[in-house]
């Protein structure tokens, strides 16, 4: 990303007549904002939910009403797993057209259906409309999370955090030469 951006950078001061050499975002300011992006912690809820579980003043706790149709550890560790493998940062900065999203989001969707089925007894599956549910949940999951992004989004924020920074930085710079300048007169 940060090769786009300084070629992008590049491109448009060649046209200017002047060159002003990028200025990176600092490490930690990168570092903060790509940590607050944190697509998979969905997982963690959805993990916890499939379990049929609820947070309670910051604990998960079982709802009784809500056990005979959850899954087990194992069922609901391997559905958030699979999951995870769209839920994550470089999915939320990522750039998919709207056929690759249906696509992947369905063939996710029929993996934890053939996971459902294949393991029913060790998911804690016993009826048909457990098997929909898990369908329907991760194949909305998969495509809300997969369509997330597009329009650059996320992307899109990321550079412009970037820009400001650099922006404010060159401000600060022609602050401490002007200061300087008064100074020496």
């Amino acid at each position: 990303m940060e090769q786009a951006q300084v070629e992008s950078y590049d491109n448009d001061n060649q046209n200017s007549g002047y060159y002003y050499p990028p200025m990176a975002m600092p490490r930690n300011d990168k570092a903060d904002l790509l940590d607050k992006i944190n697509p998979n912690d969905i997982v963690e809820i959805i993990r916890h939910k499939l379990l049929g579980e609820e947070n309670i003043n910051g604990r998960w706790e079982k709802i009784k009403c809500l056990q005979d149709r959850a899954l087990t550890e194992k069922g609901a560790w391997d559905i958030a797993n699979l999951i995870l493998a769209v839920s994550n940062r470089n999915t939320s900065i990522s750039k998919l057209d709207d056929n690759s999203i249906r696509w992947r989001a369905k063939r996710i969707a029929q993996t934890a259906q053939t996971m459902c089925l294949n393991n029913w007894k060790e998911y804690g599956i016993k009826e048909a409309s457990q098997l929909r549910f898990v369908n329907e949940f991760v194949f909305s999951i998969a495509l809300i999370t997969l369509k997330q992004p597009e329009g650059e989004g996320i992307r899109k924020m990321i550079i412009g955090t970037i820009t400001e920074s650099k922006v404010q930085s060159e401000q600060t710079q022609t602050d401490k030469k002007g200061l300087l300048g008064l100074i020496r007169r």
